[in-house]
């Protein structure tokens, strides 16, 4: 196989009238990640040596998202081979003056395009005397207003045949363009400046270069993925979709690395998710960005997580909220309607009932009583409570911070807690108990003449 270089072009620039959103459509999330960081991913895969990204005006935020990759502006949507066009600009000098480098075009709202699949297109194109233009194609349910890929006897790509345009015979291929292609620079390059706008939508259209290769006898293949691969999103419709698509896979890849998924349709997991072995999940459990869950966890239902550590052997939930900066240490437990951010759990810690751990640091073997919360915020500024290793804080207990709670401290039930405890020390903050007999009896009977007589 021969070595080439590669320049992949990533078309971004669409406007996504039909998500109706401020947002660009190429930044909408799949699995918590924008479709755009979706397929430079996917192209990374290729060691490209580059990448450029065509945007939209006004479209710093996208600039953003394709960085470190070089981006240039298509002022005018004048269709898709004017968007490549305008990348030339960024390929100054890449393609040289033989046949060694080759381009790649792919769209930013194509985010579920397997790796394999770029891979397929890119070995084709390698092969010695590999075709110098290769198409991605597909075979979907329904044709319908698709683009036909029509081929000759060879199987060569005589060109892409538009639904409005096809005959009746044409209409009936069932090969249908998905629009990425891979080519020998140089030759894309020539025939893309070869495309004028002689169409009822005055635009230039990228797959007639295919038309331009038959013609010259270059030889013009394609490679088939599958329809669900080379869908675009372009509604909130179609989003959905892709995510419930990309959450297969992602439930897929979870239970092959050993993962049980109870129920997996109401599992939602995020691209970024880091699994162990032995991880028990129940229903209804919804990981966010950033989480690792370690060996032998056991993750119970209506848990949501999000930018957690999860150490081996530890226990959430059910109704657990796990929100960013919180790390449980191995054999750790955090029960039902219990929340923490900014927490670190130390090896065997408990906060088995309704609580709340913020900006808090809890040490081994520490139990935290149901009902306590750490009081962080003063209105202006968070502050940190420390709670020891052994430490047990009593239910009902508010840990006022800035706070410490020595090593095998206790902290009795009901305490407001607004200074230190040292090392096993017990501490109890509770109004004194006043038992008066018989005013519960002086007490109702008073009231109640008070409702007759408002009735009077």
């Amino acid at each position: 196989m021969t070595k080439r270089k590669l320049a992949v072009i990533v078309l971004a620039a669409g406007q996504g009238t039909r998500m109706k959103s401020d947002l660009p459509k190429v930044l909408h999330c799949l699995a918590e990640k924008p479709m755009l960081s979706h397929v430079l991913d996917g192209v990374e895969t290729l060691s490209p040596d580059r990448v450029v990204v065509v945007v939209g005006p006004d479209a710093a935020a996208v600039e953003k998202a394709a960085a470190p990759h070089k981006t240039v502006v298509q002022v005018e949507r004048l269709g898709t081979g004017h968007a490549v066009k305008q990348a030339f600009i960024a390929l100054d000098g890449f393609l040289g003056s033989e046949d060694q480098a080759d381009i790649m075009v792919i769209f930013g709202d194509t985010p579920l395009i397997r790796p394999e699949t770029y891979q397929a297109m890119r070995v084709q194109r390698c092969e010695e005397n590999g075709p110098k233009l290769i198409g991605l194609a597909f075979r979907p349910e329904d044709a319908g207003r698709y683009g036909r890929v029509k081929q000759d006897s060879d199987g060569r790509v005589m060109g892409i045949i538009e639904h409005a345009d096809a005959t009746d015979e044409e209409r009936a291929i069932d090969l249908c363009n998905a629009g990425i292609l891979l080519g020998e620079g140089s030759t894309v390059y020539r025939l893309i400046n070869q495309l004028d706008n002689n169409n009822a939508q005055g635009e230039y259209y990228l797959p007639v270069i295919f038309d331009f290769a038959y013609a010259e006898g270059l030889d013009t293949r394609a490679v088939e993925a599958s329809e669900e691969e080379v869908m675009g999103v372009n509604s909130r419709q179609e989003l959905a979709v892709a995510e419930g698509i990309l959450q297969q896979r992602l439930r897929a890849k979870a239970m092959a690395q050993g993962v049980t998924l109870m129920d997996p349709d109401t599992t939602w997991l995020s691209n970024d998710t880091v699994f162990g072995r032995d991880i028990i999940i129940e229903p209804s459990v919804f990981i966010g960005p950033k989480v690792s869950i370690a060996d032998n966890c056991h993750i119970k239902a209506f848990s949501h997580l999000e930018g957690a550590i999860i150490g081996e052997g530890a226990a959430i939930g059910p109704y657990a909220r796990l929100r960013p900066g919180t790390v449980i240490g191995k054999d750790g437990k955090v029960g039902n309607f219990v929340e923490t951010k900014n927490a670190v759990l130390g090896e065997g810690a408990k906060a088995n009932h309704l609580s709340y751990i913020g900006d808090a640091e809890v040490g081994a073997k520490a139990n935290i009583g149901a009902g306590t919360i750490t009081c962080n915020y003063d209105g202006f500024n968070k502050w940190k409570t420390s709670i020891g290793e052994g430490a047990f804080i009593g239910s009902n207990t508010a840990l006022v911070a800035p706070v410490d709670i020595g090593a095998g401290a206790i902290v009795g039930a009901g305490s407001t807690v607004t200074k230190s405890v040292a090392d096993d020390a017990m501490a109890v903050v509770r109004g004194r108990l006043v038992d008066k007999a018989g005013a519960g009896a002086s007490f109702r009977a008073s009231r109640k003449k008070i409702k007759e007589e408002k009735k009077g």
